[in-house]
């Protein structure tokens, strides 16, 4: 019997003992295609040998220094390869052990600027309903995840949310993208006034919502204009790529093709590949300039912050993806996915939006196509449409509550960068298998 608190009591799980490439094989010689890459993770597959080199190279030298006492070179190298990949304004990082992490650390940089320049009283957050920033206290609370939050609700610190720009679902008839942009601006521009312009500290997004809608980007224009509305009141943006970031969406930060400049973005998973655990966040000049000319330093720390194995690992993946040709591949892997799946899964009556960027799709499955009702969140369609995708041998990741934390179902597809065009095709095949399998016996 299990020692271990696994997330659900009970499951019986297939034990994984070895990776490589795209594939995962358990204890009983199954393989298993990652088409999520986990929880859209693993960016270069499993057991790339040039990252594993690295990583021993590091162990070989030094595992672990606590970053009170020292700096290493690998996380120095680190940091500048990712400023280097940023935006000029984008000067620091702040190295963690995950996207939660990263979070927390951006959301207290955010308020110990405005202690330090002088401006204490500002404090709101607002984010956006139905979207995700971790499982800790302060993300849970910024993150709109109805279903996450629900028991925690009462420890959770204040937190503001306005709608998503979930075009799928919320665009108007006769309404066109600008229009929406500009209509979810009015809406955040009124939170902000009715807390008081100058009590709002940050506005959080992902670029890309990754698990909580399933891949939805923003119409565009919308990011302009939530940039502008931060600009002119002296709040702060902060951007979450931990899911959509580091090429997952065709190019290496996931707001170059929104048009505009963060002033915290937040990464992790595709940071380290999986390799090890490890997050990070960009800071901008500016609050870096206001914590070194006031306090001179940031109220804040972990104890494996900064990991040298996790930064040579991460080091390397960062390398290789920044690599000619890697984000070409990511793009054309990804129009190939989103074809196929239009192809296979686009007559489905039970398929509403195939959507997303790069290798970040998601479908969206409905009871009902022309009026978009979802199934009975009773029945657990996505629960069930992952049991068969791993039937079939095809790792996937599913989730409810798409629409409001109860109503919605849509599966989530975020394989490795190194995928084939056969991989694709296989993805494709088994997924669109599943889906109609479910979908037909609901």
């Amino acid at each position: 019997m299990t020692k271990l608190l696994h997330r659900t009591i009970g499951a019986t799980l297939p034990r994984a003992v070895s990776g490589q490439g795209v594939t995962i094989t358990d204890s009983d010689g199954r393989a298993y295609i990652d088409g999520s890459g986990g929880a859209a993770v693993s960016c270069l597959g499993h057991n790339h040998p040039e990252v594993l080199a690295a990583m021993t190279t590091q162990m070989n030298a030094i595992s672990y220094a606590h970053t009170s006492f020292f700096t290493t070179d690998v996380a120095e190298e680190l940091a500048q390869r990712l400023t280097a990949l940023a935006p000029d304004s984008l000067d620091h990082v702040y190295l963690v052990s995950g996207g939660s992490e990263a979070v927390e650390a951006a959301l207290k940089m955010a308020r110990q600027y405005f202690v330090e320049i002088g401006q204490p009283q500002r404090r709101h957050i607002i984010a956006r309903r139905q979207s995700y920033h971790g499982n800790t206290i302060g993300a849970l609370a910024t993150g709109g995840n109805a279903m996450r939050r629900a028991q925690f609700q009462p420890i959770l610190p204040e937190t503001h949310h306005v709608s998503p720009c979930y075009a799928y679902r919320d665009l108007q008839t006769g309404e066109t993208h600008a229009q929406y942009a500009a209509r979810l601006a009015d809406e955040l521009e009124a939170k902000i006034q009715e807390l008081g312009a100058d009590q709002v500290m940050a506005f959080v997004a992902e670029p890309v919502v990754g698990a909580t809608l399933g891949a939805v980007p923003a119409v565009e224009g919308y990011f302009k204009r939530i940039r502008e509305i931060c600009d002119r009141h002296g709040i702060l943006l902060i951007l979450d790529e931990v899911m959509c970031g580091m090429g997952r969406t065709g190019t290496i930060f996931a707001f170059e093709q929104e048009g505009v400049v963060p002033d915290l973005v937040t990464i992790a998973k595709g940071l380290g590949g999986g390799f090890q655990p490890i997050g990070a966040v960009l800071l901008s000049r500016k609050i870096f300039a206001a914590f070194r000319d006031g306090s001179g330093l940031f109220q804040h720390g972990h104890t494996y912050i900064g990991h040298p194995i996790a930064a040579a690992a991460a080091n390397k993946v960062v390398e290789i993806l920044t690599r000619d040709g890697m984000m070409a591949h990511v793009n054309a892997m990804g129009d190939r996915l989103q074809s196929g799946l239009e192809t296979a899964l686009g007559q489905s009556p039970y398929v509403g939006d195939i959507r997303g960027r790069g290798l970040f799709r998601g479908i969206e499955i409905v009871a009902d196509k022309d009026s978009k009702d979802p199934f009975d969140p009773k029945l657990k369609t996505y629960a069930k449409i992952k049991k068969a995708a791993i039937a079939r041998g095809l790792l996937c990741y599913p989730m409810g509550g798409t629409i409001d934390g109860v109503h919605g179902d849509h599966v989530l597809l975020a394989p490795p960068y190194i995928c084939t065009p056969h991989d694709i095709d296989q993805i494709v095949d088994r997924i669109a298998a599943a889906i109609n399998d479910v979908t037909a016996h609901n």
